[in-house]
C-alpha cells in the first residue's frame, strides 16, 4: 500500500526552537517526529512512503535515504513553491501506481486502523475516506458532519457556538482518479477540493476515529488526544508536572506507550 507523507509546510510556529530543520524532523528522544509516523504506516502494512517535501527537504531525504532501514520504500516530490495540501498531492501523485493511496500529515501522529479506511472505501464505492476526530470545542474549526458514513457537512463553520463536534482529522485514503481533477498550482484540499468535490456529487465517506492523535504544532509541543483535551509535552525536559487527573494520566501514558510501539523510547511529559 502506498501513501503520501505531507511534509513541505514551512513550520513557522516551530521555527524558533527548530530553524535548522523542518518541523516534521524536530527531534522527539533523538528521532524526527515523522520517524514515528513512518513507522506506524510500516507497521500498518503501508511501506511505500512518498514524501512531499518542501522546505529543506534534503534533510529528510538525507535520514531516511530509500527507506530500506525502516522496511519501507521511500520516494521524494520535492516543492519548488508552496503549492498547498491539494497541490503537494498532486505534485507526488506522479509517483503513485496504486488506484487507492493514503494521505496524511507528516507531523501528525494518530492511532488508527487503516485496514478500517480501506475497508468502508471498499464497501460505499468512495472516492474518498477520511477520518474525523471529536474535539470538545467545535467554535474553534470547521466542523465535519458524516451521515451514515457519507460526508455531509465539511469546514462548516459555527462562529460563536461552544459545543462539542467532529472536524476533519487530516487522513484520507483517496482514488487516483481524483489526481486529475486537482488544478496545478497552490491548492487546498481542505478549503477548495473537498467542498468542490461534495458538490459535485463525489462519494466522499468516513468515520470517526477513537484513537490517540499527537500534532507537533508548537515550540511547547503541543499534542491533542481524544476528546479534545491538550496537553504541552516537553520531551526532554526536567519540570516537575502537576499532579493531573487520573484520566488525563491514563492517557498520557497511552501516548506514551504508542510512540513506544512505533518505535521510540520514553519521553517525559510535563502539563501547563
Amino acid at each position: 500500500m502506498e501513501a503520501i507523507l505531507l511534509a513541505g509546510g514551512l513550520g513557522t510556529r516551530l521555527r524558533s526552537v527548530v530553524s535548522d530543520r523542518p518541523k516534521p524532523m524536530a527531534l522527539i528522544e533523538g528521532r524526527p517526529f515523522m520517524e514515528y509516523v513512518v513507522r506506524g504506516l510500516a507497521r500498518h502494512g503501508i511501506a511505500d512512503i512518498i514524501f512531499a517535501v518542501g522546505y529543506k527537504g534534503s534533510m529528510v531525504e538525507e535520514h531516511f535515504r530509500d527507506g530500506s532501514n525502516l522496511g519501507i520504500r521511500a520516494s521524494y516530490a520535492y516543492e519548488e513553491e508552496l503549492l498547498g495540501t491539494a497541490g503537494a498531492i498532486k505534485n507526488a501523485g506522479r509517483f503513485v501506481t496504486e488506484e487507492r493511496f493514503f494521505v496524511l500529515n507528516a507531523d501528525t501522529y494518530y492511532s488508527l486502523d487503516y485496514s478500517r479506511l480501506a475497508k468502508l472505501q471498499a464497501e460505499k464505492s468512495l472516492d474518498m475516506a477520511l477520518v474525523l476526530r471529536e474535539v470538545d470545542d467545535i467554535s474553534r474549526y470547521g466542523a465535519a458532519t458524516l451521515t451514515d458514513g457519507m460526508l455531509t457537512g465539511f469546514n462548516e463553520k459555527l462562529e460563536g457556538e461552544k459545543r462539542p463536534g467532529t472536524i476533519n482529522g487530516g487522513v484520507y485514503l483517496m482514488d487516483r482518479r481524483l489526481l486529475k481533477e486537482i488544478p496545478e498550482g497552490k491548492v487546498s484540499l481542505e478549503q477548495e477540493m473537498i467542498p468542490r468535490w461534495m458538490k459535485e456529487g463525489k462519494r466522499l465517506g468516513g468515520f470517526v476515529n477513537e484513537g490517540y492523535f499527537y500534532r507537533h504544532r508548537n515550540p511547547g509541543g503541543l499534542f491533542q488526544v481524544p476528546g479534545g483535551r491538550k496537553e504541552r509535552s516537553r520531551f526532554m525536559g526536567n519540570s516537575r508536572e502537576s499532579a493531573p487527573s487520573r484520566q488525563l494520566r491514563r492517557r498520557r501514558n497511552g501516548c506514551r506507550a504508542l510512540l513506544r510501539r512505533a518505535g521510540g523510547s520514553h519521553y517525559r511529559e510535563h502539563h501547563q
